[in-house]
């Protein structure tokens, strides 16, 4: 019998969660195709740092290059439009009364899963792949496991069609997922596989909810403290030590 999961569409917004998931699902997957959102957020620099991930991996990684296909970007500016949100407007990042920081896009998964599953369905494509995490996450109630399960079920039923919602980071943290990277680059077959994976991720993604590109670190670049920078920096200095450890000669 026929596999019933064998193509994927990865949720690809440029960043190092969602690299990591893209390289997730071509090590797992025989076609994966890529979608992003152009939702009315502050800068655009992710939108273009997705396209040099996608070049990048393309030629660093050529027994993955035949299984990515076609690249999707959809306007939902709509969500721009009706979100007040320190990511879709020029605001300082805070908490609100209701315990969610600013940057909390009301809807944003819900409607980036329920077009991501309608592109699908068109392409004939299986599984959504998607980076939200509960671990490290910022209280986002729509990156909880629940809301996922829920989804999956909402979408497969709504188009009678068998969705898998898969979410490859939903129980580990940045410092694990930075090790997942270096994993799944050493497993595609490339010499080196795992930091060039990891250098990628490094020089070509972008997290920073300020769109600096200017400023580098071990970890990449970012204005290093907005609370992506941070959460991204604390997670490498995490993988970092983790690798230096096992590096140590028993004693």
């Amino acid at each position: 019998m026929a596999a019933m999961h064998t193509t994927a569409l990865v949720l690809f917004s440029g960043g190092q969660d969602s690299t990591t998931c893209l390289a997730h699902a071509l090590a797992r997957y025989e076609r994966v195709e890529t979608v992003a959102f152009d939702y009315g957020q502050r800068h655009h620099i992710e939108l273009e740092a997705r396209l040099n991930v996608l070049r990048e991996i393309r030629q660093q990684f050529p027994a993955w290059a035949p299984k990515l296909g076609e690249d999707h970007l959809l306007d939902l500016a709509v969500l721009g439009s009706v979100s007040d949100t320190s990511l879709t407007r020029d605001t300082a990042f805070k908490m609100e009364a209701s315990g969610l920081p600013n940057t909390f896009v009301p809807g944003r998964n819900l409607l980036f899963l329920t077009l991501a599953a309608a592109l699908a369905y068109r392409r004939g494509l299986q599984v959504l792949v998607t980076g939200v995490c509960e671990t490290d996450y910022s209280g986002y109630p729509d990156c909880r496991d629940d809301t996922m399960k829920a989804m999956q079920i909402a979408l497969s039923l709504g188009m009678d069609q068998r969705f898998l919602i898969e979410t490859p980071l939903m129980w580990i943290d940045k410092a694990e997922t930075w090790e997942m990277a270096r994993e799944l680059g050493a497993k595609s077959g490339v010499a080196g596989g795992g930091q060039a994976l990891v250098d990628l991720i490094v020089e070509h993604t972008h997290t920073c909810y300020l769109g600096d590109r200017d400023h580098r670190h071990a970890w990449g670049y970012g204005c290093g403290s907005c609370p992506a920078c941070e959460l991204r920096a604390k997670g490498y200095a995490g993988f970092s030590a983790n690798l230096n450890k096992a590096a140590l000669p028993a004693v």
